[in-house]
C-alpha cells in the first residue's frame, strides 16, 4: 500500500479550505481528497470536565491510566464492552424504526444539558459542515413526518477495539431504503477528537484508502483480503492523526479502517453521518 504524496488532506482551516477548494465537499463526494481537516477547531481544555460528565452519569465506564478503578460498581467491573455508544445509532438500531426514532428522541432530551456550561461540540461540528456546504442547508435528518434522528453519537472504544477495511452508507452497506436518508448519493463522516488512547502515543484516527466501494471491492472486504488487493493494485492511502479538539470529514464510500486501541485510556470520538448529494439543496446529518 503506497503513502501518495498527492493524495493528502486539505488543513487546516476554513480560509486555507475554501482558498484550495470552491467546493470542497463535492471535491470529498468524488474522492479527489482524502479527508478535510479542522485542527484546533475546539477547545479541548473543555474535555475533561465532559469525560467526567459522561462518567458520573454512568454513560461510560470509568478508567485509569494503569488499571481499572477499584471503585467500580459490580455492574461496571462486568461490563467488558470495547466499545460504547452514547446516543443513537441507525446502524445498530435501524432494524426497528420505532424503536430507533424513539431512542432518538431520548438522545436529543440527553444533549439539550449535557454539555451546560461548555462549548457545545455538535453545534461546532454542523457549523464547520455549514461553512463548508456551498448552497446547501445542513440540518438534523428528519423522516416526512418529522420524526428526527440522532444528531451525534460519543463512541468510546476501549483496549483492542478495531475497524478493520470496510465502508459504511446506508444504502450500499445496510439497504436501509426505508429509510428517508437513503435518497443521498454520497455519505460522508465527521470525526471530532475528543481523546485519544494512550501507550503508543498512537494519535491514527482512521487509515483512508483511495479505493471507492464498487461489488468488486466487496469480496476482499468479506474475506479479509482488501491489503492484499491494496498492495497488488497499488492503492493509495491517507493516514489521518488528530489531536483533541480537531475535526476531520471524509468519504465513507472508500475503504477505511481504524488501528486497535492500546492501552488503558479509551479512544472518544463525537461522531456524526452526513448525507450529500450535488443536486440536493439539503445536506442530512445523523447518527
Amino acid at each position: 500500500m503506497l503513502a501518495s504524496s498527492d493524495w493528502r488532506p486539505v488543513e487546516p482551516d476554513l480560509e486555507t479550505i475554501l482558498g484550495n477548494f470552491s467546493d470542497p465537499l463535492r471535491e470529498l463526494s468524488q474522492a479527489e481528497i482524502p479527508a478535510i481537516i479542522f485542527r484546533q477547531i475546539y477547545n479541548p481544555a473543555q474535555f475533561p470536565d465532559l469525560i467526567n460528565r459522561l462518567t458520573n452519569m454512568g454513560l461510560m465506564r470509568p478508567y485509569s491510566n494503569n488499571e481499572e478503578l477499584p471503585s467500580q460498581s459490580n455492574e461496571n467491573q462486568q461490563d467488558r464492552r470495547t466499545r460504547i455508544d452514547i446516543g443513537t445509532s441507525l446502524g445498530n438500531l435501524g432494524n426497528n424504526k420505532e424503536l430507533f426514532f424513539q431512542h432518538a428522541a431520548t438522545t436529543h432530551f440527553l444533549f439539550k444539558f449535557l454539555f451546560e456550561g461548555l462549548s457545545n461540540p455538535i453545534d461546532i461540528i454542523y457549523e464547520a459542515l455549514s461553512d463548508l456546504a456551498v448552497d446547501k442547508q445542513v440540518e438534523v435528518a428528519r423522516e416526512p413526518n418529522g420524526q428526527l434522528y440522532g444528531p451525534a453519537i460519543f463512541r468510546i472504544h476501549y483496549t483492542s477495539h478495531a475497524y478493520k477495511p470496510h465502508i459504511d452508507h446506508v444504502t450500499l452497506r445496510e439497504n436501509r431504503t426505508n429509510y428517508a436518508v437513503h435518497r443521498f448519493k454520497h455519505q460522508f463522516a465527521g470525526v471530532l477528537c475528543v481523546q485519544n488512547a494512550d501507550s503508543t502515543e498512537n494519535s491514527t484516527q482512521a487509515i483512508l484508502h483511495h479505493c471507492l466501494w464498487t461489488p468488486k471491492i466487496q469480496p476482499h472486504i468479506t474475506n479479509d483480503t482488501f491489503h492484499d488487493y491494496a498492495t497488488k493494485n497499488q492503492i493509495e492511502r491517507c493516514q489521518i492523526d488528530l489531536e483533541p479538539g480537531d475535526l476531520y470529514f471524509f468519504n465513507t464510500s472508500c475503504i477505511h479502517e481504524v488501528p486497535a486501541v492500546e492501552g488503558n485510556v479509551p479512544r472518544i470520538v463525537l461522531a456524526v453521518f452526513i448525507g450529500y448529494s450535488e443536486d440536493d439543496d439539503k445536506i442530512y446529518v445523523w447518527s
